[in-house]
């Protein structure tokens, strides 16, 4: 009899809200747990990050509004642990920081349930970092104190203010932009000096980040003008004043815009990295999955197109095609299934649509032999049309829905034409959190949406349904087939110069400059 799997929770810390700023052992969580417990103040960027086959429940607190209970929430990781599964309780910024992870931890030692704490970037620091105010200088202060800015119940103030006007010290309030008039206040009241620099952060390391730099007097009316919303971050002290020369987020190439990425996976994260590194914040939304096609469904074909190469033995030229990476991949797992050795296809000749297609073959050590200008189905019929005549073989292993216009130039010429699917393409499919991530679309607060092939824009529509307006998006699109169809639904589109996710990449980085 199998035992029951002991359940666990793991109280950890996401950070404020940039995904890079996750630590590594709670990156790792996301992708191991059975379930993620999260609140209001997770990132859709972090969220973007949970696997599509795990569990999510928001429990949605975030300042005075809490869509659960803080008793409700301990009850529901008690009880997940409780069936045997690995709980991962995600939180903003660092648990024990005003994040009341003590409390969910004092239930769970009551409960005799393993858990482990797991400490997060904790937003009192990062925040003003991203704001350019460090929390220390020695030119200015040696320590600094984090504060809620959270009233007991019945408005009664828990800041001793004469003692924090006392310390000469960077005053960071946490959860407090709706008492900013009364902290301003009451600081002046306790002895600072009006001029005493002061600073809010309102969504701090997010793409959506704003900065108000002022004084103690004057900072209170300028909130209110720019209307700051919570959730936002109060610095006071001395450091404030190096905001503006210290400032670094916003400059990034891709500093405060935010993109959506409907690669598949494991394109769709590198591709993510990179813009990442640019500055910007990235919602990761694969809409297709590539799946290689059942052995028995596919087996007789590869068989009987290695049979014909074997006949070939110098009669004519074969051509061995593949139209993407996944094509690639799926053609060599065939190849081990079958046990059939790479160097039978000595002789032949091998042709990809593109430097991404190519590049994946390359890594199996085959140089390709041909490759069009234009990366599209056509143009590399095109090119083989040039290459082949009627001795010729032609074997292209590519998706179950590949395009059409590959094989029409090359039949012309006579040569034997061979459509090996190798995989298919699932179109749309349930993520986690999918509702969070279209409300950013709705919000305004996506600024590119990138499609790599017309299935990725088909996905993206079926997963997004009627929760946006397409004409909300302005897509980037990799080619000429991509950008009709994104076209086709009423987005707004771009297309870059050469198909590949470089030359993506580059044009958002041209549409900065305009």
């Amino acid at each position: 009899m199998n035992e029951k799997k002991e359940g666990k929770v793991w109280i950890a810390g996401a950070g404020p809200g940039d995904a890079g700023l996750l630590t590594l052992k709670t990156a790792a969580l996301i992708e191991q747990a059975d379930v993620i417990v999260y609140d209001a103040l997770i990132s859709a960027e972090i969220l973007s990050l949970i696997p599509a086959r795990t569990k999510t429940i928001n429990v949605g607190k975030r300042s005075s509004r809490h869509l659960m209970p803080q008793r409700e929430i301990n009850r529901i990781l008690a009880e997940l642990a409780g069936e045997g599964l690995q709980v991962l309780r995600l939180k903003g910024g660092d648990p024990f920081v005003f994040g009341r992870g003590g409390e969910e931890a004092e239930l769970l030692a009551e409960e005799g349930i393993p858990f482990e704490v797991v400490p997060g970037i904790t937003s009192g620091v990062a925040v003003p970092a991203y704001a350019g105010i460090p929390v220390t200088h020695r030119d200015y202060t040696s320590s600094f104190h984090v504060i809620t800015g959270h009233t007991r119940k019945g408005g009664e103030s828990r800041i001793d203010y004469e003692a924090l006007a006392r310390l000469d010290a960077t005053l960071i309030f946490l959860m407090g932009v709706t008492a900013l008039p009364e902290i301003c206040e009451k600081l002046r009241e306790a002895g600072m000096a009006d001029d005493t620099p002061a600073a809010v952060v309102q969504n701090g390391t997010l793409a959506c980040q704003r900065r108000i730099v002022s004084d103690l007097l004057h900072l209170p009316e300028q909130v209110r003008e720019a209307k700051i919303q919570a959730p936002a971050v109060i610095v006071v002290g001395k450091v404030c004043r190096l905001a503006d020369a210290f400032s670094w987020s916003e400059k990034r190439p891709l500093g405060g815009r935010q993109i959506l990425v409907t690669r598949p996976e494991p394109q769709g994260a590198a591709m993510a990295e990179t813009l990442r590194g640019l500055g910007a914040q990235v919602l990761e939304l694969p809409s297709i999955r590539i799946r290689p096609l059942p052995k028995e469904e596919n087996r007789a074909k590869v068989l009987e197109a290695w049979k014909k190469i074997q006949e070939k033995d110098g009669e004519g030229t074969v051509w061995i095609v593949f139209t993407s990476a996944a094509g690639v991949r799926a053609f060599f797992e065939l190849l081990e299934q079958e046990q059939i050795d790479i160097r039978t296809f000595w002789k032949a000749r091998f042709a990809v649509i593109g430097s991404g297609t190519g590049m994946e073959l390359r890594r199996r050590g085959i140089r390709p032999d041909l490759m069009p200008e234009v990366y599209e189905a056509a143009e590399l019929g095109k090119a083989l049309a040039e290459q082949t005549g009627e001795k010729d073989l032609v074997a292209a292993f590519r998706a179950r829905e590949a395009s059409e216009e590959l094989f029409p130039p090359i039949l012309q010429t006579g040569a034997d034409c061979m459509d090996l699917p190798v995989y298919e393409t699932e179109i749309g499919g349930e993520v986690p959190c999918l509702e969070q991530l279209a409300a950013q679309v709705r919000e305004g607060k996506v600024d590119y949406v990138t499609f790599t092939s017309a299935s990725t824009v088909r996905g993206f529509i079926s997963q997004m349904k009627d929760r946006i307006d397409p004409g909300q998006i302005l897509a980037v699109c990799i080619g000429r087939k991509t950008q009709e169809e994104a076209k086709r639904y009423g987005m707004r589109t771009v297309v870059s110069e050469k198909a590949t996710v470089e030359s993506m990449i580059e044009r958002i980085l041209k549409l900065q400059k305009q």
